[in-house]
């Protein structure tokens, strides 16, 4: 299994996400959690109109546009989590982690190594 297979058949084990001493022990855990194809799904469009905000912020040099930058991309990923994934988000206890997976599974996405 590569870094960016998303485990399907292993059943749900409650993780806590600050056991993990590393963003490489993390990610896999990070995909673990968004093995729902709506939730991942959400995610992108979230974290693609949060880039999307974040270009026209500096576009425009209105500060504005920081506001949605930063809350579309997580009221999409929030939505994901309570209403498709059913799991509480992993930002909650390793925001930072978090924040990196968000990234590196939209990175994976668009390389074809997690499908959406």
């Amino acid at each position: 299994m590569n870094s960016a297979s998303i485990p399907t058949s292993t059943p749900h084990v409650a993780v806590d996400p600050r056991s993990f001493k590393s963003f490489a022990e993390f990610y896999p855990f990070y995909l673990s959690e968004h093995s729902n194809r709506t939730c991942r799904q959400l995610h992108f469009v979230g974290s693609s109109l949060s880039l999307l905000c974040l270009v026209a912020l500096l576009w425009t040099g209105a500060l504005i546009w920081l506001v949605p930058t930063v809350l579309v991309g997580y009221a999409f990923a929030w939505i994901g989590h309570f209403g498709f994934e059913k799991n509480k988000p992993a930002s909650f206890k390793r925001p930072l982690y978090s924040f990196a997976g968000d990234w590196a599974m939209y990175r994976d996405i668009l390389l074809g190594r997690v499908k959406l």
